[in-house]
């Protein structure tokens, strides 16, 4: 597995190409497509890659304007826990579970508080976070009570993950479980 980052200037979100470049599998999977360039389009055609699904972290906007483009493209199955994030080949997630994509296994955890459908998706030792972890704090809420669910579900589920385990975030630089328990200002209990 190999984890390609691609910065998309509109809302400052970062979108993840992940590919399994075994001679036998040779697919994709885009996480939080906020807008697609033609270096991600370069990276899958050139690559030899089939485009198999989208992983949606959240439905806002910055993190899925991208998702149009895609599937006038190509037809990957998008993965999301919103029922109205845009695809016509869709897989609704509800709670946490784990399901095989691109011959990879995928975990994803329910992490609401920056918003209600809020996933965080596991492959490997990489944790992709969206808005729920970016480095040194949690996704903003609207409310004491969502930000008390999201630290608590954090908490929880992910900070139970090796401290090595890395976190591509939906928005700033990588981290880890282990730089987030010491340094993150909203999870400091």
């Amino acid at each position: 597995m190999k984890v390609y980052f691609h910065l998309c200037i509109d809302g400052f979100t970062n979108s993840y190409v992940i590919v399994n470049d075994d001679p036998a599998v040779m697919e994709a999977i885009i996480v939080d497509p906020g807008q697609i360039s033609n270096d991600i389009i370069r990276q899958i055609e050139d690559g030899g890659y089939k485009l198999v699904a989208v992983l949606i972290t959240h439905n806002h906007a910055h993190h899925i304007n991208g998702l149009r483009t895609l599937t006038k493209i190509y037809n990957p199955t998008v993965y999301a826990a919103d029922s109205e994030t845009y695809g016509m080949n869709s897989s609704i997630l509800n709670g946490d579970g784990m399901t095989r994509i691109a011959n990879l296994n995928v975990e994803f955890f329910s992490i609401p508080g920056h918003s209600p459908d809020s996933m965080v998706y596991k492959i490997g030792d990489v944790l992709f976070t969206g808005d729920t972890i970016i480095p040194g704090e949690t996704g903003s809420t609207s409310s004491q009570y969502s930000k008390k669910l999201l630290c608590s579900k954090i908490k929880d589920k992910l900070f139970k993950l090796p401290d090595r385990t890395l976190i591509f975030p939906g928005h700033g630089a990588p981290g880890t479980i282990e730089s987030e328990k010491q340094f993150n200002i909203d999870m400091i209990f």
